[in-house]
């Protein structure tokens, strides 16, 4: 049988009150008696099962989601995976609030992050702006002893516990790899569609998307990269734009939003052939762009899993318990027009 916390009363000689302050790690206990407690601990081999307890105890978590305040199709899978997990909030003890902030702009979500200082929730997750500002905000939640996990983009500066997210840098060289094969030996110039260049993800897949591209396809020139700010009008005006100056761009690779942009330009534009097209986030733009033939392949982020994952580890650490790294791991799916679900 289990050893229970009657068991270490009887062999530590305390009462269960004192069993118990000692397990939830609260005052009122002398040093030598919480001492004689471990030990019975550790000698019984007691593993305390945190989430009866705190099932037994009603406890509640609080959570605070950030999200971006805009249009971005992905983004608004991201808000439907966390409304999803209020949908469950009974089951799982939480208590989800989702707050607004515009896009990419880092005051605006300093000024949130530091608002929840006093407010105190269990955990804080939320889609990081790449700016020192915003690291020394999330700082100041951790120094209160309010977990941060950042989705989709990372702010490793940070005092964060975690990153809910895919490994950006592989994603970028994932797409470089695919892109150039699907452009082969021609010679022409490659055009990049970024969301903004203040988000992690974005730099670091344009980093990979480099580094690929010089060392294994040279011939293949990149042009400066578009940020379209996640606009969809703005990104067809400039991809048409460019369109219109060039006659030799073989590839592009879309490695943000403004999808509905990138394939209303594409629609519209005249090719002798089409350039080969990578975008990011298999949302119902890119799966009509995939099946119409618009895009190639499309690189995809499961934001349900990253919400849960983000939900899981900040229970963990309001408990204090480690983390099972391989069930958090978010990984890179690859779609063709072939292998749609």
């Amino acid at each position: 049988m289990k050893p229970t916390v009657h068991d270490i009363a009887s062999a530590a000689g305390v009462s269960l009150a004192t069993v118990d302050r000692v397990l939830n790690r609260r005052p009122g206990v002398s040093a030598r008696t919480r001492d004689k407690v471990e030990a019975a601990v550790a000698t019984l081999g007691f593993v305390r099962d945190v989430a009866a307890a705190n099932l037994a105890k009603g406890r509640v978590y609080p959570l605070t989601f950030i999200l971006p305040a805009n249009d971005n199709s992905f983004m608004r899978e991201l808000e439907a995976a966390v409304h999803d997990a209020v949908a469950r909030s009974p089951s799982e003890r939480t208590d989800i609030r989702i707050l607004k902030v515009p896009p990419f702009d880092a005051a605006a979500l300093v000024a949130v992050l530091d608002a929840l200082v006093d407010e105190q929730p269990a955990g804080v997750a939320f889609v990081a702006v790449d700016a020192p500002e915003v690291a020394a905000a999330v700082d100041r939640l951790v120094e209160v002893g309010i977990p941060v996990v950042t989705l989709v983009s990372d702010l490793p500066a940070s005092r964060r516990v975690h990153y809910a997210g895919i490994d950006n840098l592989a994603a970028g060289r994932t797409a470089a790899s695919l892109l150039g094969r699907f452009v082969g030996d021609r010679r022409g110039s490659l055009a990049v569609l970024a969301g903004s260049m203040l988000v992690r993800d974005h730099r670091e897949r344009l980093e990979g998307f480099r580094s690929v591209m010089a060392a294994d396809y040279p011939h293949l020139s990149l042009l400066e990269v578009i940020e379209g700010r996640d606009d969809p009008t703005l990104v067809e005006r400039r991809l048409t734009d460019l369109f219109r100056q060039r006659g030799d761009i073989l590839g592009i690779y879309s490695l943000g939003a403004g999808n509905r942009g990138l394939v209303a330009a594409l629609g519209k534009a005249r090719f002798d052939r089409r350039p080969a097209v990578i975008a990011h986030e298999l949302t119902g733009t890119t799966r009509g762009a995939l099946n119409d033939g618009l895009v190639d392949a499309v690189l995809n982020q499961d934001a349900g899993h990253e919400v849960r994952s983000a939900i899981r580890v900040l229970k963990a650490k309001a408990d204090g318990l480690p983390l099972l790294a391989a069930q958090e791991r978010i990984r890179i799916d690859i779609f063709l027009k072939d292998n749609l679900p």
